[in-house]
């Protein structure tokens, strides 16, 4: 991975497991664009008193030259991301959509300027 990586995990104990997962997804993120200069994951497990069968929420920030591109993923709604994992996933694929669509519109714009 050739940009800063930083992890935050929030009202739950850090977990090598998911920071492995997480670097993992980051990594595949230089697929869609070589350009990005940070990048930002927060996991957290929303305060509840009973935290079994919670949802986990996912913010990602993208930094790009220009641009940082956020993806919040709070899913209180949807039992599948009662998984961390499925919570992640569903995450980086939308923060890989809006780096995708980055990407398009400006190259749109380099070819118009």
């Amino acid at each position: 991975m050739t940009f800063p990586l930083q992890i935050t995990f929030r009202h739950m104990p850090p977990s090598r497991i998911f920071e492995n997962r997480i670097r993992e997804l980051a990594r595949r993120l230089e697929r869609f664009s070589d350009r990005i200069t940070h990048c930002h994951v927060v996991i957290e497990q929303p305060h509840q008193h009973n935290t079994q069968g919670s949802v986990f929420d996912v913010h990602i920030t993208v930094t790009v030259p220009g641009e940082v591109i956020a993806i919040n993923r709070s899913h209180a709604q949807d039992p599948r991301h009662t998984d961390a994992y499925v919570a992640l996933r569903d995450a980086f694929s939308a923060a890989k959509r809006k780096l995708q669509e980055h990407e398009r519109s400006s190259q749109a714009f380099a070819h118009t300027g």
